[in-house]
């Protein structure tokens, strides 16, 4: 019966992986992160607002300008006054809450300029380490992944 047991215990430790420490404080979510959005590296900082919440933007873009050497700006926003702001400073997401039963980061959308769309928001550290960006609209999920600094 002992045996039964350890082997179910350990069966489930398999199964489901023990929960990464990043996710038990709100927090661990603040830094700069390195991501890729197709062919282009970026940089993102995470920072939280007065309000306890947290905001993040683009500090830094691979390829920010055309071929005449223009800053690349954000003409694919559904906000037409947004549409002019360079897409090395856009703002990703803002208003993001940490939800400490579910040990995730939730509550807002984030944005992705290279489609123009804003999707739900939930994000988790993996175990190892990167943060997962799980952006859901009209029933369809799409993940990425990035590493902090």
């Amino acid at each position: 019966m002992k045996k039964l047991f350890l082997f179910i215990f350990l069966a489930i430790g398999i199964v489901c992986p023990a929960q990464n420490s990043l996710n038990l404080k709100a927090d661990n979510i603040v830094g700069t992160y390195k991501g890729r959005q197709g062919d282009d590296q970026f940089r993102a900082k995470v920072e939280k607002m007065k309000d306890g919440t947290y905001r993040c933007q683009v500090i830094w873009l691979e390829h920010c300008t055309d071929a005449k050497g223009h800053k690349l700006l954000d003409t694919k926003n559904p906000e037409k006054k947004l549409r002019n702001n360079p897409l090395d400073r856009v703002v990703l997401f803002s208003g993001l809450e940490y939800n400490k039963k579910e040990k995730r980061w939730d509550g807002c959308k984030i944005y992705d300029p290279q489609r123009g769309i804003r999707a739900n928001l939930k994000a988790e550290f993996m175990e190892d380490g990167r943060l997962r960006l799980k952006g859901s609209l009209l029933g369809i999920s799409e993940s990425v992944y990035w590493t902090k600094e």
